[in-house]
């Protein structure tokens, strides 16, 4: 049994769920820092005075951040490591929540949020191809896109925060919400103490030793580790030891596998980051409510969110990845496609609406995490999962950017038409590109070659691994 195989059809175990809820604190982190901000702005604007421009800047500088950060640092953690990258952007992601306590005006702010973003952009990658690498075949999906769940888990408690502040503080207190992410992330800085390298990378990286020390450290419980041939897989042979070579990624699988994963990433995020960074002001738009109890309302319709992604970690496991994301890319634009052509709708209908797009975005959301991390090999892995994650950043700060001017320009309706066309343009993306993964061994999912993905890898356990029964 060679180290892919070991972890592949290793038992869904107790280190697997440490290290679940380790790198599920990033995304948390990334939800509850990229939203807490849509509530500060209140206070932001009266104290500072900002111009719709600068109103867009502070909203959209996070996710210019994230754009380079991944771009810049996915290949670092290709090169330098998993574990080393999973450490320093904490770090940087609780200096810059602290910084953001003390600025006096609305450009401090923006470089301030513009260095989390860094941050943020370099924890998608690293996250995502440190868990990818250690989980077992039959549970991967399903917990990479738990990482998506925490990501509302932060955005959810973002907006209770938030409310609770400023119902009993008001717009001033916008300081200590920002702040307030800096103890989240002391809290992900305990967890991920003694995290292990990925032994995937290690070995790529003609690290033998210490790829055996890693695999004992977390998997000796069910895993003869002096059994285990530590070669390298069939799929990644051709790969020099130690290359990042992001040349690979212009092989035509992998290009339209960027090209997907990228594009329907931009189709998502760039409506729904809109819609959760300025979710009381378009509420506002509609009729319903103003100040805090638009915020209360966007609070709702947020935990409809996270609620959406549970049926979704289900469905990718039973129904797969392709069914489940070009049904629910199709699901959630006929709401927005109502809300345009009927903004003046009653109150019910606009609520109604608005929970349906929420609850059909589980999909893609948890897709946004699976598909990436397995479509790609070890030594591009996380370079792969931050240019995916760097495009569609574009689509989310153009969409945040450009969402205060639109409804100013255009109103509300046309607005949610615009927003309808691209989450359309998802479901066609997806229809035409997206593969399925589900039951694959991760090198095979990530294989050089298209026909490589076309059948699931044989499930049968080797003698080396305990049975499912043993003990946690």
């Amino acid at each position: 049994m060679d180290i892919h195989a070991a972890i592949d059809e290793a038992r869904f175990a107790r280190f697997h769920k440490k290290l679940v809820a380790a790198c599920m604190g990033g995304p948390i982190l990334d939800g509850y820092i990229l939203s807490i901000i849509a509530i500060a702005l209140i206070g932001i604007s009266a104290d500072f005075h900002t111009s719709a421009f600068e109103t867009s800047l502070i909203g959209a500088a996070a996710l210019v951040g994230i754009f380079l950060g991944a771009v810049f640092l996915g290949p670092l953690t290709d090169k330098i490591g998993r574990q080393l990258m999973y450490t320093i952007d904490l770090w940087v992601l609780v200096l810059g929540s602290v910084l953001q306590f003390f600025v006096q005006d609305a450009t401090q702010l923006v470089i301030a949020r513009f260095i989390m973003g860094l941050a943020i952009g370099a924890d998608y990658p690293i996250a995502n191809s440190l868990l990818a690498e250690w989980l077992p075949r039959k549970r991967r999906g399903q917990m990479l896109g738990v990482l998506q769940v925490g990501w509302f888990i932060g955005e959810a408690l973002a907006s209770i925060v938030g409310y609770v502040m400023f119902e009993v503080f008001g717009g001033e207190s916008w300081r200590w919400m920002l702040v307030s992410s800096a103890f989240l992330g002391a809290i992900v800085m305990l967890l991920r103490l003694g995290t292990p390298e990925s032994p995937r990378w290690l070995l790529h990286h003609g690290r033998v030793k210490d790829a055996k020390a890693a695999l004992r450290a977390a998997l000796a419980d069910q895993i003869s580790v002096d059994h285990v041939v530590f070669e390298t897989g069939p799929r990644e042979a051709d790969e020099k030891v130690g290359k990042v070579d992001l040349a690979i990624l212009l092989k035509p699988i992998y290009l339209k596998r960027i090209i997907f994963c990228a594009g329907f990433y931009a189709f998502q995020v760039g409506p729904l980051f809109a819609i959760y960074t300025f979710g009381p002001t378009i509420l506002s738009a509609f009729g319903l409510a103003q100040g805090n109890a638009s915020n209360l309302g966007s609070m709702v319709i947020d935990m409809v969110f996270l609620t959406g992604c549970l049926p979704a970690l289900k469905l990718i496991e039973t129904w797969g990845r392709r069914p489940l994301i070009i049904w629910c890319f199709a699901l959630m634009s006929i709401p927005l496609f109502i809300l345009g052509f009927a903004p003046s709708a009653p109150v019910g209908i606009v609520v109604a609406c608005f929970l349906a797009y929420a609850l059909f975005s589980g999909g893609p959301s948890i897709l946004e995490w699976a598909y990436p991390s397995e479509l790609f090999p070890t030594n591009v892995r996380a370079s792969a999962v931050g240019i995916t994650t760097a495009v569609s950043r574009i689509g989310a700060a153009l969409g945040t950017f450009g969402l205060p001017f639109a409804l100013e320009g255009w109103g509300i309706g046309p607005t949610m038409i615009v927003a309808a066309v691209i989450t359309f343009a998802g479901f066609l993306l997806s229809l035409l590109l997206a593969e399925e993964t589900r039951g694959m061994s991760l090198a095979q999912a990530g294989g050089q070659q298209a026909d490589d993905a076309a059948a699931p890898a044989p499930a049968a356990a080797s003698p080396e691994v305990v049975p499912a029964n043993a003990a946690d």
